[in-house]
């Protein structure tokens, strides 16, 4: 089934989706993320690669992508260095999500539908991409098909058909 241009999300309280909703200009995804650099191979020092950021995309009423606040808080390896505390970097993360959320007027937490978008930033790739699923031609190889999959990126959630806001992970 193919992609509708507009796609729901919903909203899981105390899991992966609990930072979604709407507010006075639109829509809101939010969430605490580690990412990869793309292209990175797992290597020795991947604890050094793996990177937390803070992320906040907003959208119009109409879930079209508007902008986005992407803020570095550190690596995983100073996390693990320092795992703690206000100054951890899971901490640091956590204050930066909570004032971009205070900072959304009439903010309610829900189900959104927003449409594919992306971006990059310190090469990472952040949006709700439209994708062909490995396998789903029965072949196992990816092939040639129809895009039936949006993946939300790096928070590695992806969204199918019958495209009621559940998602795999």
């Amino acid at each position: 089934m193919a992609v509708p241009e507009i796609i729901p999300i919903a909203h899981e309280p105390d899991y992966r989706t609990d930072t979604i909703g709407r507010y006075a200009d639109g829509h809101f995804l939010a969430s605490i993320t580690y990412a990869f650099p793309q292209g990175y191979a797992i290597g020795d020092d991947w604890e050094e690669h793996k990177r937390l950021y803070a992320v906040l995309h907003r959208f119009d009423h109409e879930g079209r992508y508007v902008d986005s606040d992407i803020e570095y808080a550190g690596t995983y390896a100073e996390q693990q260095q320092h795992p703690g505390g206000d100054g951890s970097v899971l901490a640091r993360a956590e204050a930066r999500m909570a004032a971009l959320l205070d900072g959304l007027p009439g903010r309610e937490y829900g189900d959104i539908a927003i449409r594919p978008f992306r971006l990059t930033v310190d090469d990472v790739l952040f949006g709700l991409v439209v994708e062909h699923h490995e396998g789903e031609d029965g072949d196992g190889d990816g092939g040639e098909g129809e895009d039936d999959w949006a993946e939300l990126h790096p928070d590695q959630l992806g969204f199918y058909a019958p495209w009621d806001g559940e998602y795999d992970t």
